[in-house]
């Protein structure tokens, strides 16, 4: 018997070797089969197929999948201020791969956990902002590391303000998290992701969308 398969794992899911394996979208790829090589807290698998080539020719291929499912981020602007409010936390795999401190600036964001997306990032900007928006505006989805993770992320954006405040944020203590929010500028926003102060992607995005399409754009037109 094993945990994630036939018997529940640590968060109570069970069958988690069949995810993938009825996919029929695509003509050219033929799902052989899926192995669970690790059900800790999220889920790693190795899948193996037969892809079709441009030329015509199948092969068989295996590919390594982390699945720890979707989540959702949002831009905290206010338009009148020209801030955004964004988040500052420690985030191991960017310390261990060359960051200074592992401290990343961020928009809030987090895991869906079987919320629809609009209710979950209304749900993670207030538990780490401490603001209650209304309804956000939908940016776009963006699969963020597409070639080993199968998590898909929702953008959002809002406007905050006094009458957005609720609470202090910070995250929740219970599940490790320790968040500080940053009112900034949104010129300076822009100029940290120049210097690589912000380096994080789903902030990038958000904050060039700013830019581009959303609240700031026609009073940053011209800033290179």
């Amino acid at each position: 018997m094993t945990d994630g398969i036939d018997t529940p794992d640590r968060r109570g899911r069970t069958g988690l070797d069949h995810y993938g394996r009825d996919l029929t979208r695509n003509p050219r790829v033929r799902i052989h089969d899926v192995e669970v090589l690790s059900c800790d807290w999220y889920v790693l698998r190795k899948t193996t197929f037969d892809y079709r080539h441009a030329d015509g020719h199948w092969s068989r291929e295996q590919r390594e999948n982390y699945d720890r499912g979707d989540g959702a981020t949002i831009l905290l602007y206010d338009a009148e201020q020209r801030t955004v409010l964004l988040t500052r936390q420690f985030r191991l795999p960017a310390y261990v791969n060359e960051h200074p401190d592992g401290f990343l600036i961020e928009t809030a964001a987090g895991l869906l956990d079987g919320d629809a997306p609009e209710e979950a990032i209304r749900r993670e900007a207030a538990e780490e902002t401490g603001h209650v928006v209304g309804t956000p505006e939908h940016v776009f989805d963006v699969y963020m590391s597409p070639g080993s993770v199968t998590e898909r992320v929702h953008f959002f954006a809002a406007p905050y303000g006094p009458g957005t405040a609720a609470g202090l944020g910070g995250g929740i203590a219970a599940e490790g998290e320790d968040i500080d929010t940053l009112e900034l500028p949104f010129t300076e926003a822009l100029a940290m992701i120049r210097d690589g102060r912000i380096a994080d992607a789903k902030t990038i995005m958000l904050l060039q969308w700013a830019a581009l399409d959303g609240p700031f754009r026609a009073r940053e037109q011209g800033v290179s």
